[in-house]
Order: structure tokens, then C-alpha cells, then sequence
């Protein structure tokens, strides 16, 4: 789903499906949350305060806004995703970079490789993940590309975009506020998890009770609680997963904490 640190580096994830076509298929040997991550929106659980009928969001991801946008939230809230699902909706090329790794010259790189995919019709989306790390030079280096439409930014961060994004950019980007899932809402992704293909198919069973524990341990953050699905199933006996379960597999309950205290 920073929504997924660490897990994007500067490079192209390729062009979107057509629309219609068969999504790509799934590695199996890749982590449950990896496999889980929803293909369209129908798929994406929570955030309907974001995504409702004729929202900038909704329109963003569908092909029908060009607004660059700023995603704002705690982790496993579906910044990434839903950064996918903006490429991938029409066909755009899609480039990723992480502010842990990625300096200025990375930004002009892609910058100018966009301007050469503009002249020929197509349009490139720029994921930034943890841009809040992205320096104040960093940040300016995007202003005249997302200003002219040469690239749609999209950008995720965990912390509050107003004081750590240059306002520069704040005012061209809209900015969507993420929230945790409800228990019912991780719930849903777990039990999805259990009876998807690309999960379990049906071939693991687990209990109510442990579901229920899932929930509390994953604290509102989806792909942590498909992290600690994924554990659990590793060690459960006869593909049941129970409390006991839950609780082998995991050293304590993860706890998330920030030097500002506000999480």
C-alpha cells in the first residue's frame, strides 16, 4: 500500500491494462498483501469518503480528472493503490519513486522522459512515495512539470502534507485524507484473503475468534493484517486458523509510534 516503503524504486511499472483486457497475473510467490492489493475500485475497501459517485478521487482514478493529488494518511489505508489505480485506469505510463532513495536528477529524468511521451499523445503518472522526505529542492524540481501537465502527481505521505509538502505544490495538488479501516473493513479484507484465488482459495480455514484477534492486531492498516494472516496460515496445523494460532505466530501485538506522538 509510507503506504508501501521501500517497495517502489525509481523505475516503470510498464502501461496500464486496456480497458476490458484480463488483469496481469498474480506471482505466487509474492506476499499475500502484495497478491491482495485490489485491481479496480470495486475491489478497494473504506475510504468511500474519498471515492464516492462524481468525487475528484473517483474521477482521478477513473481517466476522467487530470488533477495532480497528494494521498495523506496512516499505512495500509490504499495510498498506493489507489496510485496504481490512477495509471492503470487508462493506459497511462506509470513511473515510481521512493523519496528514500530518489534525488533531483532522478526527478529530471523522468521529468524529460515524460515530455517525450506528451509529444506522442500519452500521459505519465508520477508515483512519490514518502515525499515528505523530498527536500525542499527536491520538491521544486516538480513544480513547473506538474504546473504544465507533464506529469500527474501522484503522492503519498503518512504525515500532514501542510507542513511537510512546500505550498508551491499543495495549492496545484488536491489533497485526499486517508483513513484507517473500521474493524468491519478489515474484516472484509481478510475474509476476501481467505476465499480469493489469489489468496487462499478457500483452502484455509479460520475462525471466527482469530479473525476477530486479526482485526485488533492490525490496528485499522490492511496490509497489516494480511502480513499477520499470512503468518498465522505458515503456522497453522490441518489449515485452521485459530487465537492460538495468531498468537504463535506473532513475538507482541504491533504498536505504532512517531517522534511527534500523533499516531
Amino acid at each position: 500500500m509510507s503506504d508501501d516503503a521501500g517497495l517502489f524504486a525509481a523505475g516503470d511499472a510498464g502501461p496500464g491494462p486496456e480497458e476490458g483486457a484480463a488483469p496481469p497475473p498474480v506471482d505466487p510467490s509474492a506476499p499475500l498483501a502484495v497478491r491482495m492489493r485490489p485491481r479496480t475500485l470495486d475491489e478497494v475497501v473504506g475510504q468511500q469518503h474519498l471515492l464516492r459517485a462524481n468525487s475528484p478521487l473517483r474521477r482521478l482514478v477513473e481517466g476522467r480528472g487530470g488533477s495532480s493529488v497528494i494521498l495523506y494518511g496512516p499505512p495500509g489505508t490504499g495510498k498506493t493503490t489507489l496510485a496504481n489505480l490512477v495509471a492503470t485506469s487508462s493506459g497511462r505510463h506509470f513511473v515510481a519513486l521512493s523519496a528514500l532513495s530518489a534525488g533531483v536528477k532522478d526527478v529530471r529524468a523522468v521529468i524529460e522522459d515524460a515530455r517525450t511521451r506528451q509529444i506522442h499523445g500519452r500521459r505519465t503518472v508520477l508515483f512519490i512515495d514518502e515525499v515528505h522526505r523530498f527536500s525542499k529542492s527536491q520538491q521544486d524540481a516538480l513544480l513547473a512539470a506538474v504546473e504544465n501537465g507533464i506529469v500527474l502527481l501522484v503522492a503519498a505521505t503518512t504525515e500532514n502534507p501542510h507542513f511537510s509538502v512546500i505550498a508551491p505544490l499543495l495549492s496545484r495538488s488536491l489533497i485526499a485524507e486517508l483513513q484507517g479501516l473500521d474493524q468491519a473493513g478489515v474484516a472484509t479484507v481478510i475474509r476476501r484473503a481467505v476465499a480469493d484465488e489469489r489468496g487462499y482459495a478457500g483452502a484455509l480455514e479460520v475462525t471466527d475468534a482469530a479473525v476477530e484477534d486479526i482485526v485488533r492486531l492490525s490496528g485499522g492498516d490492511a496490509r497489516r493484517s494480511l502480513t499477520i494472516l499470512e503468518a498465522a496460515a505458515g503456522a497453522a496445523e490441518d489449515d485452521v486458523v485459530t487465537p492460538e494460532t495468531v498468537e504463535l505466530s506473532l513475538d507482541a501485538a504491533p504498536v505504532r509510534y512517531d517522534r511527534d506522538g500523533d499516531q
